[in-house]
């Protein structure tokens, strides 16, 4: 006998749909109504129409957040601020979720437009806070974007410091730990490179003696690099 589908996941699909269907009503039609994305209902109301079930309206709202990028609209078409907001709803129903933070590092921070991929990083930065152990590699691919692509290494060095002080040492690996040395490498930053290589070392966070040359080799360098500057 075939199953029968619980009555409150029935309701809970009745509630997404009408929801979706009051806030949409009234506005131009599918394509338009892409390119200008409406800010998410209120955290209260959301909470309502989840009938208990946050997690499965949360993945409701990431697949209909995800329709707004189809190929026919580009990410320069999306108003990044109503975006945001919808990601920190989804956020908030469902914590553990990582859908979003992904969308925002990987997907939605590759936008042409410098203005929108810093809505996206700092998305990311704020709820990485929230969870770093678990959050970490989206904000490592943050401060790869903000080095790379937006070409601001302060940037890149706040989320780099970020991750090697908020994320549990075990959990870190070195690459990411050493992010901020690189990012003060390439701002010449020879003394808060040093200074940071002492702390390091003397805190603990390095007990892999492959780690731990590797750091004594960059101090070296950084000693012979002073020294060729400034005889």
């Amino acid at each position: 006998m075939a199953a029968r589908v619980p009555v409150p996941v029935t309701l809970l699909l009745a509630a997404a749909l009408a929801l979706q269907v009051g806030y949409h009503a009234g506005r131009a039609p599918r394509q338009r109504a892409a390119v200008a994305l409406a800010l998410p209902p209120p955290q209260a109301v959301l909470r309502l129409a989840s009938l208990g079930e946050p997690v499965a309206l949360a993945k409701a709202m990431t697949l209909y957040v995800q329709g707004q990028d189809e190929a026919d609209t580009p990410l320069n078409a999306i108003d990044y601020s109503a975006l945001r907001a919808w990601l920190e709803r989804i956020v908030d129903l469902d914590p553990r979720g990582q859908a979003p933070l992904l969308a925002a590092s990987q997907v939605y921070g590759a936008s042409a437009d410098p203005a929108r991929t810093r809505i996206m990083l700092d998305f990311v930065y704020r709820r990485f806070g929230e969870d770093p152990d678990r959050r970490w590699p989206w904000l490592a691919h943050a401060a790869l974007v903000a080095r790379h692509r937006l070409h601001d290494p302060a940037l890149a060095r706040q989320y780099a410091q970020a991750l090697r002080t908020r994320v549990t040492n075990a959990v870190l690996p070195a690459w990411a730990r050493q992010m901020e040395l690189f990012i003060l490498d390439d701002m010449g930053e020879d003394d808060s490179a040093t200074a940071l290589i002492g702390a390091m070392v003397a805190s603990g966070q390095v007990s892999d003696p492959r780690e731990r040359a590797f750091l004594e080799r960059r101090l070296h360098n950084i000693s012979a690099r002073q020294r060729r500057a400034d005889p």
